[in-house]
């Protein structure tokens, strides 16, 4: 029942909405904090290179303070801002969906705990679908041989 409910596209944009509300508060009030996030959300623009990327954990934090905080925005439920990585302190804009925040964080205690999944990615509604897909027309053409019908039934009983 649980996993009915977090998972639900309602919830997930109640969470997003209300993650949203929380960072611009911060903004209001000029409070530096940090995001702790679904890597796999997250694009870099330029892309970092692997020799850097290869050390992220799929669950990053991310701390918005200083510059990063000062070009930190949210458009259109993503919220952006500018960092530098590794030793040659690599500049990428990183973008990060809403969704992806699991928490929002301000002196090591987390203020914001996003419960809900992540949508799913349209690739794996295709596949999924065609997967389903598969297996009806596997089915269909195993019930169109009536020995085969027999043996259906006689496993139903």
């Amino acid at each position: 029942m649980l996993y009915d409910i977090v998972s639900k596209n309602d919830f997930r944009e109640m969470m997003q909405s209300h993650c949203e509300e929380i960072i611009a508060f911060l903004f209001d009030e000029n409070i530096e904090f940090s995001v702790l996030t679904s890597l796999s959300n997250i694009s870099f623009e330029p892309v970092l290179p692997e020799h850097i990327t290869k050390d992220f954990k799929p669950i990053t934090l991310f701390t918005l303070a200083g510059y990063t905080y000062d070009s930190a925005r949210i458009e259109n439920n993503i919220l952006s801002f500018e960092a530098g990585f590794g030793r040659e302190n690599i500049g990428s804009f990183v973008s990060v969906p809403l969704y992806a925040i699991l928490q929002i964080i301000i002196e090591n205690t987390p203020i914001f705990i996003n419960l809900s999944t992540p949508p799913e990615k349209e690739e794996e509604k295709k596949e999924e679908k065609n997967e389903k897909q598969g297996i009806e027309k596997s089915m269909d053409i195993f019930l169109s041989n009536p020995n085969n019908k027999k043996l259906l039934k006689k496993r139903k009983r």
